[in-house]
């Protein structure tokens, strides 16, 4: 039915998106600027270098490494027990493994990403990994899906993809895939997705990958 299946990693397989909100807002708050938060939202599913790009743009005056870096520290401290995951993700990323080619696409970097995947138990359910640095127009652009569906020797019209967010979503779109769009922090428009999932088993299942 489908040549490969894709993922998108945080707020889809990992329930991490509210985390970066609320480290970020934290992080914010630390370098006075409390009203962070709603701005913070425009950032869900932006790759690093656009998310660097927009903080100049809402505080010029900021000390951005310094104020990533505390992010980062406060990211990682929360997650220095355990890798967030949705629910059912394990279970159902290591099932469809065992009868599909699988496929990570993340606007993460690669160490971030590979970091998250090991640690989560993922990693050996997926042929493919494709992250920030493999391409040069990320999410929301077609780019990284297309990427996977070559190294996957997958025509495009035959994957499904599983999206949270509207960014990544509309990649899969114009990249001609299947999009079933399972929403983490913001409802979705409905624009890009064959079908909107209340959770992932939901969407597996009008998709017909369970038994």
């Amino acid at each position: 039915m489908y040549d490969a299946i894709l993922f998108d990693l945080d707020g889809t397989l990992l329930d991490t998106e509210s985390l970066a909100l609320t480290t970020g807002a934290a992080t914010f708050a630390a370098f006075g600027h409390d009203d962070a938060l709603a701005r913070l939202h425009d950032l869900v599913g932006v790759d690093q270098p656009t998310v660097a790009r927009k903080i100049r743009e809402w505080y010029p005056q900021v000390d951005l490494p310094a104020l990533q870096a505390d992010w980062n520290q406060r990211f990682h401290d929360a997650m220095s027990s355990a890798v967030p995951l949705k629910p059912g993700a394990t279970e159902l990323v290591h099932s469809l493994a065992t009868r599909h080619r699988l496929a990570l696409v993340t606007s993460s970097g690669r160490a971030t990403a590979m970091d998250k995947l090991t640690r989560s138990g993922l990693l050996p359910a997926f042929h493919t990994v494709i992250v920030r640095e493999d391409v040069t127009h990320p999410k929301p652009a077609p780019e990284p899906y297309l990427l996977a569906a070559t190294q996957m020797q997958a025509d495009p019209a035959r994957c499904l993809v599983f999206e949270d967010s509207e960014p990544g979503a509309e990649s899969a779109h114009l990249a001609g895939m299947r999009v079933v769009q399972v929403p983490d922090i913001h409802p979705p428009s409905g624009k890009f997705a064959h079908f909107i999932a209340s959770n992932l088993q939901d969407g597996a299942a009008w998709a017909g990958l369970l038994p």
